[in-house]
């Protein structure tokens, strides 16, 4: 655990699931740059005015460190993760100040914004498409003397990023580096403004583009088991336009007929996976889980445009991986793990999805994983279950198939 220390206090923060052996913070350089150019101001730039029952919406806040440090603030949380949403609930308890209605308003990417906003603070994610559709979806809150400040590391603030917040809010400059830290500037312009509460999810003006998201695409005929099928994708979902190679080589390996099976799509992202099963066996119980808000609702629009019956047999559950599913309650865990954690390369959450699926699996019930073959999941697949085998491999991808055994099965 570490402390965080701002000009508005100083913070013991913990990401989500909180492990000891994590060595990552929960905040960096960009977190810190931010909260002191809001007390003391940057550069010719001023201190930001938080007071007087101002309106303040943190979007994109990593684990809780903006929020935490300005619930004095009452500020509103918007995030695309329940992760980012649990660690933000535990540090504001570890801290003594909880999430009552009157301290913090914690949201998702897909609830309704605040009807105005005066402050906006934006921590840059790593999608663009992501932080395009939210820009949209706020814009119409906004008005001329809201204050927008973004904050990334270096590194994760593009010409490409300025941009969208110039043709979506209106002229935006950058400060000086600071720890590969930097702030955008942001005045919002009449154009973005323009629009009321009731157009929130549009431009909301007619002199500004339109919010493209989500995108709407079919699967061709090479993709297997998807072939055919209707995929939608909300913003910040990976590979928005398209099927995935990695996908695609999994829809061509996975079982065609599950038998009426209880199968989870875990980290379903846009639920091609899942809802692939779903129309192949109607008798299929599937269900999608995901971290990301946005992915659950991809997963069902995805389900929906494509599965026309049986709809109590699919549920949609936003949370860390299976937790939240009873021991030996599946037959089938069909997974891509992601192997990043924000701009952090890790297979810390690859590893957590095999453990929570060993133990919802039933005796006899499967695992199976793609993943980029170089990462080496077979290894821990056979320490894990005892056994691992190779159920189809091409040389970038490899599917791998791992079945839990009754314990006195299990071989040391």
């Amino acid at each position: 655990m570490n402390r965080l220390t701002t000009p508005f206090g100083s913070y013991e923060l913990t990401r989500f699931p909180q492990d000891p052996r994590d060595r990552l913070r929960a905040w960096d350089a960009a977190d810190e740059y931010l909260l002191h150019h809001l007390a003391s101001g940057t550069g010719d730039r001023g201190p930001v005015d938080l007071g007087g029952g101002r309106q303040i919406t943190v979007l994109g806040d990593r684990w809780g460190a903006l929020t935490t440090a300005l619930a004095a603030h009452h500020p509103t949380q918007i995030t695309d993760s329940s992760l980012t949403r649990s660690a933000t609930m535990a540090n504001l308890d570890r801290a003594g100040i909880g999430t009552a209605k009157d301290t913090v308003t914690l949201l998702t990417t897909q609830d309704e914004p605040p009807a105005r906003i005066d402050v906006l603070l934006v921590r840059v994610p790593k999608s663009l498409a992501l932080l395009e559709d939210q820009l949209h979806r706020l814009a119409p809150r906004l008005h001329a003397d809201s204050v927008v400040v973004g904050t990334g590391m270096v590194k994760e603030i593009h010409t490409s990023t300025l941009r969208l917040f110039e043709r979506i809010l209106g002229p935006t400059k950058t400060s000086l580096a600071e720890k590969k830290a930097r702030l955008i500037f942001c005045t919002p312009s009449t154009a973005a403004t323009a629009g009321t509460a009731a157009t929130a999810g549009t431009s909301g003006t007619a002199g500004a583009s339109a919010d493209p998201w989500p995108v709407t695409y079919t699967v061709d005929a090479e993709g297997g088991s998807g072939a055919g099928l209707t995929v939608v994708n909300h913003a910040g979902i990976f590979c928005a336009d398209r099927l995935d190679v990695g996908t695609r080589f999994f829809l061509r390996s996975i079982p065609n007929n599950t038998n009426g099976a209880r199968v989870v799509d875990l980290g379903c992202g846009n639920g091609v996976v899942g809802t692939a099963v779903a129309v192949a066996d109607p008798r299929a119980e599937v269900v999608f889980t995901d971290e990301s808000y946005q992915a659950i609702a991809s997963a069902k629009a995805t389900f929906r445009a494509n599965v026309t019956r049986d709809r109590d047999r699919a549920d949609f559950l936003v949370g860390d991986g299976v937790a939240m599913l009873d021991p030996a309650s599946v037959d089938l865990v069909l997974c891509n793990p992601p192997f990043h954690s924000h701009q952090a390369t890790t297979d810390a959450t690859a590893l957590r999805m095999f453990a929570q699926s060993r133990k919802v699996l039933r005796p006899g019930g499967e695992l199976w994983v793609v993943a980029n073959r170089h990462m080496g999941y077979h290894t821990h697949l056979q320490r894990l279950f005892g056994n691992s085998e190779v159920a189809a491999s091409e040389p970038k991808f490899v599917v791998l198939r791992a079945v839990k055994r009754m314990e006195r099965e299990r071989r040391p």
